[in-house]
């Protein structure tokens, strides 16, 4: 959330390392983190950081670009559903963290995957098929 994002920005306990991946943490066998190798992005540059535990943050961006042309995006790139899951291609469905940009959570992800799943279902059972005509269509 924006709060806690702000307190820890703010905390004198806590640094953040952007544009920097970790390469190595050590002593992971020994059952305890001591320090981490971190190496810069845009540098190439590597440093050893002593720590007592790491948090890592990951996928603050949604990772649509393959869907781009095909499915409609919205100005963050996250797929635009309505009534649940659908998205503007009939037979698409999107859930999860694709699709939500406010609560971004893995329960909420799973909840939502449950929902795309049965919208799938009522869609597939909706669809005409060889034996499965509907009264009316004979």
């Amino acid at each position: 959330s924006k709060i806690m994002q702000d307190k820890a920005l703010n905390h004198p306990k806590i640094s953040f390392e952007w544009s920097t991946e970790i390469s190595e943490i050590r002593d992971v066998e020994a059952g305890k983190v001591t320090s981490v190798t971190l190496r810069r992005i845009d540098s190439g540059l590597s440093k050893v950081l002593p720590v007592d535990g790491v948090f890592v943050a990951i996928g603050h961006n949604p990772n649509t670009s393959l869907f781009a042309g095909q499915l409609a995006l919205d100005e963050q790139n996250y797929i635009r559903t309505k009534n649940g899951s659908l998205t503007s291609r009939p037979g698409v469905f999107a859930c999860g963290d694709v699709q939500d940009p406010v609560y971004r959570q893995a329960v909420t992800a799973a909840g939502s995957g449950c929902m795309a799943a049965i919208d799938a279902e009522r869609y597939l059972e909706s669809l005409p098929t060889p034996g499965n005509v509907k009264p009316g269509e004979e």
